[in-house]
């Protein structure tokens, strides 16, 4: 893949240590809303206010959901399906697209730091990339990704990527960073998890993998690797 514009060094930094020599990490497991793409909820949440949900943020934030967001970010409900729960829970009659421009009102956009980031670390780490999503947003997002940055996809930075709606499981239930171990022979020892959620953390944390949670107001850009140049 042709680098991002103008490259990063190679070499970088976690504490003002490299990550390898404090930690002895040799895999990386990323969370993508709010660590590699940039989220605003309240954009969603206000879009659905106005589409006449009032009480949105009881339905769904990011630190808890109803049912029928649990059930679309496993997969076990359709985009159709959704859009019919949504217009059916609001007080105003609410067309398919006013739907999924609301819940997609929280995608932002991908900082090129970031993605030359991962184009470096993936030279002297396994990258892995860890999801709670469904298929509307990951449509959206790898949309965004085209559009700003002519890159197709998302997985085009990572060994693997793992995406709840296609899994039938989401953070924080341990299985799902069991399977990201089990079936990569990855050591949770050896394997770093940031995330921006602190039950996401708490959960790969229980399992033994070291973990990384990423504040709000953190970046991996400026709080977690930065290159020799910057450090």
């Amino acid at each position: 893949m042709t680098p991002l514009g103008s490259s990063l060094y190679c070499i970088y930094k976690l504490e003002n240590k490299p990550i390898n020599v404090i930690t002895g990490v040799k895999h990386i497991i990323f969370d993508l809303g709010g660590v590699l793409l940039n989220i605003d909820y309240k954009l969603t949440e206000q879009a659905f206010i106005d589409a006449g949900i009032p009480d949105f943020a009881h339905r769904y934030s990011q630190l808890q959901q109803t049912d029928v967001f649990d059930k679309l970010e496993t997969g076990k409900i359709s985009e159709e399906e959704f859009v019919m729960a949504m217009q059916s829970a609001s007080q105003t009659s609410i067309k398919p697209h006013q739907v999924l421009g609301a819940w997609n009102a929280m995608l932002l956009d991908f900082p090129v730091r970031r993605l030359q980031i991962l184009q470096q670390l993936r030279l002297y780490y396994d990258l892995f990339l860890l999801s709670n999503t469904n298929e509307i947003h990951e449509a959206a997002f790898n949309d965004i990704l085209q559009r700003s940055r002519g890159i197709p996809n998302i997985g085009v930075f990572f060994d693997r990527v793992y995406f709840s709606h296609r899994l039938g499981l989401r953070k924080p239930m341990p299985e799902i960073f069991q399977l990201v171990l089990n079936e990569n022979g990855l050591k949770a020892e050896q394997t770093l998890f940031i995330d921006d959620s602190p039950q996401h953390v708490a959960a790969a944390k229980a399992l033994g993998i070291q973990t990384i949670f990423l504040e709000k107001g953190m970046t991996i850009e400026n709080d977690i690797f930065k290159s020799m140049s910057m450090a």
